[in-house]
Formats: C-alpha cells, structure tokens, sequence
C-alpha cells in the first residue's frame, strides 16, 4: 500500500508540473496587450471611433467607442465571461447607424488599468460603480443598457439600484438576481466551487495555449474576437481578475438584497433554449419583478447568444431600445 501511495503520489506530482509548466508557457510574459492598451488615447469630446482609454473610479477602462458624434441617446454594453467588449462588434455599428451613441468597455479585471489587488474589489456594487463612473466620463446623464452573463448581473443591479439614470434595460442570459439568490446561497453550481478554487482554474485555463478556456467555444466567434480573448488572458493576472468576479460571490451574496428589488426601467430579457441558468420559475419570479414595462424572448440558442444567434439579438436590442424612446417622447409631450 505505502508502495502504491508513493507512485500515486509521484503521479500527480508530475501531473501538476506538466500543469504548471504548459501554463506557464502559455502566458505573454511581455505583456504585450497592456502595452498596446496603454498607449491608447485618452476619451476626448469629440472622440473618433475606436478603442480609447476611459477613465472612471480612479482606473483606466479599455473601451471601444462609436458614434459619440451621433445626437441619439447613449447606449453602454456590458460583456460577460470569458469574452470583452469585442462579443459587441455585431451590434454596435447597427446601434451608431440608429443614431446611438455606443460605447463598450472590458470591465474590471479585464482591462489592463483596472485590475485591483484581491478579491473584494469585485463584489457586484464595485462593478455597478464602474457601469455609472463610465456612463460619468461619457457624460452619459441617461443611457440604454445591455449586458450578457456576469454583464447582465451587473446590469440588473444598475437597474434595480438607479432606474434614474436608465432608458431602458436588456439582459441576456442570466435572468433577475432576486430569482437566483437563494439556490447560490444553499449550493451555487459546480462549476462556479471549481472558479473558486484559488490559482487552479488559472492553471486550467492556460495550459495549451488556453485551449480549455476557448477551444470549446469557438463556434460563432470572428477571427478578431479569438484574436483578442487570446492576448487579454494570456496576460498574467487577467484570468484573475475576471474570475475573482466568481471569488467575490460570497461578499456580494452578503450585499444581495440591495440587487433583488423591482425593476422599473422598460426591460427586455433574451435567453437561449439550453440555457441553464434560466427555468419557468425563474422567469415566474422575475415577471412578478417587473415594475415597468417587460417583455422576454428565446431563442434557438445556448448560453452565448451573441455567437448563436446574432442577427436575432441585434434586431431584437434595436426594436427594445427603439420602443422605450418613443415611450418617453410620447410621455414628455403629453
């Protein structure tokens, strides 16, 4: 038996180092992206489309940036995980043709110059601040949101906590945090213990090039899309600080009734038929949270709706987003 344990143990001793080893050298040491991200111009009136540095809470937030010219409302989109701002680039020239002045930025963790230190930084209010602190620097008084995965928890709890500062609200995937609250309390899934798990799923993602992270998920992403998932997580202490998001559940779950009120902006929910996180009595749940007008559609799709059915989704955001302005013309004129 003892004979037995020190070959299992040996085993997995070396198990570990190939870990370790094929991690380590799948990461850009040089960090080229945090290079080319620094030396992004600064947001400016008057900003030409393209990427920009967007400074908010004392960080600086990576962001693409389009139509500011435009004289239509503003329009902030928030990614989920394991994707950035790019997950957007189907819909945003269609949003800035409407008119919308549209700006979508990789949020706390994934940009470079926004990556604190520990896992508190990235409890749900922390990330709500950076919705507002951009919209902020945009001089976005008022402005339509839309947020996908981690996005769209983020985005319910701006909903929930200032409905002032919104249009409208469409969320996708992941439906309302007051119908989760209590499953994550009791047992969160398994994948989410595994995301928890301290320097592990760092290692796992890596290894080969960051083939577990992408590699099964590459059906309906572009090219440029790939290009960028790669160089942001192949960055020491990117998939860090996108999953401290996940470390940081337990903290937010201890600020969760501030983000399981009613939601009173015109709200609009799309989830994907193999969809996990959403059941009927999820969506049961979330109706009776709807203080404002509602509206919900599924779709042929899985979590990642934007690579499944991105035609569908751009068509569906746009008549949302054009509904809730001619609701408010309508309302100012009476």
């Amino acid at each position: 038996m003892r004979r037995l344990l020190l070959v299992v143990g040996f085993l997995l001793a070396g198990v570990a180092a190939v870990l370790v080893a094929g991690s380590l050298l799948s990461l850009d040491w040089e960090r080229q992206h945090a290079a080319r991200t620094a030396a992004l111009p600064l947001l400016t009136p008057g900003q030409a489309d393209g990427l920009v540095l967007i400074p908010a809470n004392g960080m600086d937030f990576r962001a693409r940036v389009a139509g500011l010219g435009n004289t239509g409302p503003g329009l902030i989109l928030l990614h989920g995980f394991p994707e950035t701002s790019a997950m957007w680039t189907p819909l945003i020239p269609v949003a800035v043709a409407a008119g919308y002045r549209v700006v979508a930025f990789d949020q706390r963790g994934y940009s470079p110059g926004a990556r604190p230190e520990g896992i508190e930084p990235y409890r749900v209010p922390e990330l709500i601040g950076d919705v507002l602190g951009v919209a902020d620097a945009l001089g976005f008084e008022r402005f339509h949101l839309v947020g996908h995965d981690w996005g769209c928890v983020v985005g319910w709890g701006v909903a929930i906590q200032s409905p002032e500062r919104l249009r409208s609200w469409t969320g996708l995937s992941i439906p309302h945090p007051g119908t989760l609250l209590a499953d994550l309390r009791r047992e969160p899934p398994t994948y989410i213990k595994v995301f928890t798990v301290r320097r592990l799923p760092e290692l796992l993602f890596t290894f080969n090039g960051l083939a577990a992270l992408l590699g099964g998920e590459s059906e309906g992403v572009t090219a440029e899309q790939r290009d960028e998932y790669l160089a942001v997580f192949s960055e020491p202490g990117a998939l860090t600080g996108a999953l401290n998001w996940y470390r940081a559940i337990a903290g937010s779950l201890d600020a969760g009734d501030d983000v399981a009120g009613p939601v009173q902006v015109p709200t609009l929910f799309l989830w994907g038929t193999r969809e996990g996180w959403v059941t009927e009595d999820a969506l049961e749940r979330q109706r009776a949270l709807a203080a404002g007008p509602y509206a919900e559609l599924e779709l042929d799709a899985g979590h990642f709706l934007m690579r499944d059915q991105p035609e569908a989704v751009t068509v569906a955001v746009m008549e949302h987003l054009g509904q809730a302005d001619s609701a408010r013309r309508s309302g100012a004129s009476r």
